[in-house]
């Protein structure tokens, strides 16, 4: 039997929060709109879906939202020096990007069902210093809708111009972050194709989280 994930200490996430946090004021200038959109409530998993410029996303889009948090991550980035244990240790798990896991979607919906909140990016990789998105893939909205929870879209502006697939290194520059409003995504109706339904909602939440881009 495979033992429960056992979340980091409060006082390690908010040291790690509050340490965050300044870092990014001071070499990013990070700004957060709409964050009266964020459930804020412990009850109830919720699963955030940002567009996806730098690698410091997760940590970014994770500043003002006091939850228990799980993330999808790429599974190669779990074989790097002193980041793949920390990543894990905060609640990532593993993806393969190419072909998916039915592993990773248990986990995805198992956490989700314990009342986490779970982060996905959509595009499944970084985005080209050009700032456009990339490819929106199903996944996400299908977790969400198999999970029974909110989605959360959120977007992610700037920061393809600090670390993008295209850079080596990161930059300085200025980083906002909007969160929208979380909706619901619906079962497919009666002699609806599930297939069909999911490319719907996908384009939906493509289209909210772009028009902030």
């Amino acid at each position: 039997m495979k033992t429960p994930f056992k979340y980091p200490s409060p006082v390690v996430t908010e040291s790690l929060r509050y340490f965050g946090l300044a870092v990014s004021k001071i070499l990013w200038r990070i700004e957060f709109h709409g964050t009266e959109n964020i459930p804020q409530d412990l009850e109830g998993g919720l699963l955030i879906a940002p567009n996806h410029q730098t690698y410091l996303d997760p940590f970014w889009v994770c500043l003002p939202i006091k939850r228990k948090f799980r993330f999808m991550a790429w599974e190669k980035a779990f074989e790097w020096f002193l980041i793949g244990g920390l990543i894990r240790y905060l609640g990532a798990f593993p993806v393969n990007l190419e072909r998916g896991t039915k592993q990773a979607f248990k986990e995805a919906l198992k956490s989700l069902r314990d009342g986490a909140t779970l982060i996905i990016f959509p595009e499944g990789e970084r985005e080209f210093s050009d700032g456009k998105l990339l490819p929106f893939k199903p996944g996400a909205v299908k977790i969400a809708m198999t999970a029974g929870v909110p989605i959360l879209p959120v977007t992610v502006r700037g920061a393809h111009k600090i670390w993008a697939q295209d850079m080596k290194l990161p930059r300085l520059g200025k980083v906002e972050i909007f969160y929208h409003p979380p909706f619901e995504v619906p079962p497919p109706g009666e002699g609806e194709d599930e297939h069909l339904h999911l490319k719907k909602i996908n384009r939906k939440l493509e289209e909210i989280i772009g028009s902030r881009l």
